[in-house]
């Protein structure tokens, strides 16, 4: 048991490690010559935030194909054999390294998105790491957590998803990313 314990503290320090190390040196951000939004990414904190199916709104909001919003839902501790209405990771998902070692992330995390939606107010290190190695031309997000990771951060509740999603449009649309 101490030894468990002692083996998930290492895991947890080489991804803030890991985390760290990619902040100070980012990856090539993904350039389309295509401007305007075909494809959403969602990285939803199922502990603050739940209903999940709202993020299906953007499929109608912004004219995409059906397909279009690809959503993963994170949760401090879940129970592989209850029904959720997404795809889910946790914190027993962390790998050495920053790895993660979830069948639904790295499929997640294999697409290219042209924006990402962080949906947190919390930094959590397993979050942190979806938002880092998601490949997306734009990141949103709330202003509770590091500016580092989103382009676009909104303060607004995250409790408040009318809000959030009004004032998403009106900045995309200020952008020009939508019309």
């Amino acid at each position: 048991m101490f030894l468990k314990a002692l083996k998930e503290k290492f895991k947890f320090k080489s991804g803030l490690k890991y985390l760290q190390e990619e902040l100070h040196n980012p990856s090539d951000k993904l350039t389309r010559t295509n401007k305007g939004i075909r494809s959403i990414g969602c990285i939803v904190d199922l502990d603050t935030f739940d209903n999940v199916n709202l993020f299906h709104d953007f499929i109608e909001d912004f004219s995409l194909r059906p397909n279009a919003v690809k959503i993963i839902g994170y949760k401090e501790f879940y129970d592989k054999n209850s029904p959720y209405a997404s795809p889910v990771f946790s914190n027993k998902d962390l790998g050495w390294n920053g790895k993660i070692e979830n069948s639904y992330a790295l499929e997640f995390l294999s697409r290219e998105y042209d924006m990402l939606i962080n949906y947190y107010a919390e930094e959590k290190l397993m979050l942190q790491l979806m938002s880092v190695k998601t490949k997306a031309r734009i990141k949103v997000g709330f202003g509770e957590v590091d500016k580092n990771y989103n382009d676009l951060i909104l303060n607004t509740s995250i409790k408040d998803f009318k809000t959030f999603k009004k004032e998403l449009k009106k900045y995309l649309h200020i952008l020009n990313e939508i019309e």
